[in-house]
């Protein structure tokens, strides 16, 4: 018999699954759940995209296309960044059409990082980045951020972090789960730490359009920081296309030039219908995301104050689509409290300490579902902390 504890990768064996699939997985076995806990649009994709995708089916454009993509969806890639980060990338040599955002994370961390180099990772984060860094033997520094300080990285916090072992900066705005962004000065402030350093930034702005209040700022748009900079973005959360599972990455040629090595042997090249209705989206959909940016807007206001209401510290987001409120006050761990909310009340959202250790005593709701599915989870939610303090006395 084989013995599959010495077949299998040791650190793949050690891995912790996701905290997030774990109770998506509860609530897909139950009826009858209010489901807060997966970051996807409630929207469709816009009917334009859809339509394209069904003609390029009906003509049979299903080849394989160029390892980086599409040279018409890269230029308008390269238009995209321009118009929104005031960023120019050639979209010849700068630019990788990747299966969703989380290929572009994955190809960036392997393609940079190698065993015992330490990589900084601002928490509480996206629950890729540790795992990735772990499958290539460096070290996942976590870089822990406060609600007090609005969940943004400091100057100071990143320079107490920075050793002579650092090759990597993951700074994720607008932020997954805390719904923090990094205004200009901020970022300024992190560039002086790093100007006279090689690291390099791995930015990942899949949340960039869900900016509520000023516009997104990129940290490769920071003088001198576009030669250190990997910028991640995608369709998936801008365009309601998670299904379509198509992202992009932006960089310097002598950055991307690898990368673009790692996605040919991994790839070969990203789902082609998914590229030729992606050329509609940049084309002709962009004032589709601000139909769906006024509605998120609308349901982040209403779900701040309703925690806020309910006796929950709720942290007001400036972006993405997710609230972080903070259940300490409860008494419960944060695993402790999504637990019994499921089982009591069926409603699911996740423990905060699924996106590092200082998550602990808060837990993620996204608002990216329909506002009378928001009111009856919110309802369900008063109910249970009711029931907690009835329990106390």
């Amino acid at each position: 018999m084989i013995d599959y504890n010495k077949a299998l990768s040791k650190t793949i064996r050690e891995m912790k699954p996701s905290g997030i699939r774990k109770f998506f997985d509860i609530a897909q076995g139950m009826e009858g759940v209010i489901s807060l806990g997966v970051g996807e649009p409630d929207f469709k994709t816009p009917w334009l995209i859809r339509k394209q995708a069904i003609d390029v089916l009906e003509k049979g454009k299903t080849c394989y296309t160029a390892n980086s993509g599409l040279i018409e969806l890269r230029n308008e890639i390269s238009k995209y960044f321009e118009r929104t980060i005031d960023t120019h990338y050639d979209p010849q040599h700068e630019v990788i059409v990747t299966v969703g955002g989380s290929e572009g994370i994955d190809l960036c961390i392997r393609s940079l990082v190698e065993p015992g180099d330490e990589v900084l990772v601002v928490e509480p984060s996206f629950v890729c980045y540790s795992p990735i860094v772990e499958i290539c033997g460096g070290k996942a520094i976590g870089i822990q951020t406060k609600v007090e300080n609005e969940f943004r990285l400091t100057a100071q916090e990143l320079r107490e972090n920075i050793t002579d072992k650092t090759k990597l900066l993951i700074l994720p705005f607008p932020n997954n789960p805390t719904g923090a962004i990094m205004r200009r000065e901020d970022l300024e402030s992190i560039a002086q730490v790093l100007k006279d350093t090689n690291i390099i930034v791995l930015s990942d702005e899949i949340y960039s359009e869900l900016t509520y209040s000023g516009r997104h700022v990129s940290f490769a748009q920071i003088e001198g920081m576009r030669e250190r900079t990997v910028v991640i973005n995608g369709f998936s959360k801008s365009f309601a296309m998670t299904g379509w599972r198509l992202g992009f990455v932006g960089g310097p040629e002598p950055i991307i030039s690898q990368l673009l090595k790692l996605h040919q042997y991994a790839i070969m090249c990203s789902p082609t219908v998914s590229q030729y209705a992606a050329v509609t989206a940049m084309q002709s959909c962009i004032g589709d995301i601000e139909k769906m940016k006024k509605e998120y807007d609308m349901r982040r206001r209403y779900v701040v104050d309703a925690f806020n209401k309910l006796g929950l510290d709720c942290f007001t987001p400036q972006g993405a689509f997710y609230v972080f409120p903070c259940i300490k006050s409860t008494g419960l761990t944060s695993a402790e409290f999504c637990e019994k909310l499921i089982f009591s009340k069926k409603v699911a959202v996740v423990p905060g300490d699924a996106f590092g250790s200082c998550g602990e005593g808060f837990v993620r709701v996204s608002y990216a579902y329909s506002i009378n599915h928001l009111r009856e989870a919110v309802k369900r939610i008063g109910e249970f902390l009711r029931e907690l303090e009835d329990e106390k006395r």
